[in-house]
């Protein structure tokens, strides 16, 4: 369940384990769900950093370093890389999943290379091979996108 995101209406998130990664249609909201039911939101993976559910808005509950529900906190569950529901373990086995508004999946956000349905997109793909630069940068990463 998505609370406090605005426009979002849970549909069960609209994929099953078997679903094959869709490729991501950039135009649109692309959403990150943590937890061991996939029912924590964590932000908006593609959204302006203005946005308050954005990733990248280092004011908001999502992009702040020090929220319990960012993953750039690296302290926390879903930003540490040492909890299996962080992106950032590399033996995880519960990684946030990306879907978009209408509950269509694209893959696992994990740098677990090896993960079974790993999001293949490029854009994402970058963001999971840089997350060290870019969690060390943060502020930077984040003035420098428009």
């Amino acid at each position: 369940m998505m609370e406090g995101y605005p426009g979002y209406q849970p549909n069960d998130y609209g994929y099953t384990p078997a679903a094959v990664p869709k490729p991501i249609p950039h135009a649109s909201g692309l959403l990150l769900f943590g937890g061991q039911n996939h029912n924590v939101f964590l932000g908006c993976l593609n959204c302006s950093k203005y946005d308050s559910g954005s990733v990248w808005n280092k004011f908001g509950d999502y992009g702040s370093k020090f929220s319990d529900k960012s993953i750039w906190n690296k302290f926390g569950t879903y930003g540490s890389k040492f909890s299996d529901e962080s992106p950032w373990n590399r033996f995880g086995q519960t990684p946030p999943v990306i879907v978009d508004r209408e509950g269509n999946f694209y893959g696992y956000f994990t740098v677990n290379t090896l993960f079974p349905k790993r999001t293949l997109d490029a854009a994402m793909l970058q963001i999971l091979n840089d997350y060290e630069n870019i969690m060390e940068n943060f502020d930077a990463v984040v003035d420098s996108l428009r």
